[in-house]
């Protein structure tokens, strides 16, 4: 029998809490993005109404899926939910610009909380990914 210190225990019950937050919020990116990019008439108002239009609709719907797929990405998951911040301080904005505070901010809030949670946990594998970019580079 095996003993295993309780500290590596909690090390892989964080990593393994880290990894269910990731596919979920993997999955609600997926999800968010469903509309955008199949130019549902509400996603297509809403955008307009924003001012970004069909281009910028479909621009943050690739953004959703390719943060989506990145999170999976071991390597990725840090960078992808840093990049994933920016695009949730941009919905969290325009949310309350264009509908006030309320009920409607708290999926984008709640995004924000969650991606900025993976990112400063997972900061880690995005220190090593700029180290092997700028080993790649030469730098």
């Amino acid at each position: 029998m095996t003993s295993v210190s309780s500290g590596s225990v909690g090390r892989r019950g964080t990593n393994v809490a880290l990894w269910v937050l990731q596919v979920l919020t993997a999955a609600l990116f997926v999800f968010a993005s469903i509309p955008k990019l199949t130019a549902d008439p509400m996603a297509v108002a809403g955008f307009d109404m924003m001012g970004l239009g069909t281009p910028g609709m479909y621009a943050i719907g690739v953004c959703e899926v390719l943060g989506a797929v990145a999170l999976l990405v071991p390597i990725l998951c840090g960078l992808a939910a840093l990049a994933q911040i920016l695009l949730m301080i941009g919905a969290v904005t325009y949310t309350a610009i264009l509908f006030g505070g309320g009920p409607i901010l708290i999926l984008p809030v709640v995004t924000l909380i969650a991606v900025s949670v993976i990112a400063w946990a997972r900061r880690d594998r995005t220190i090593a990914l700029v180290g092997r970019v700028r080993r790649y580079l030469g730098r």
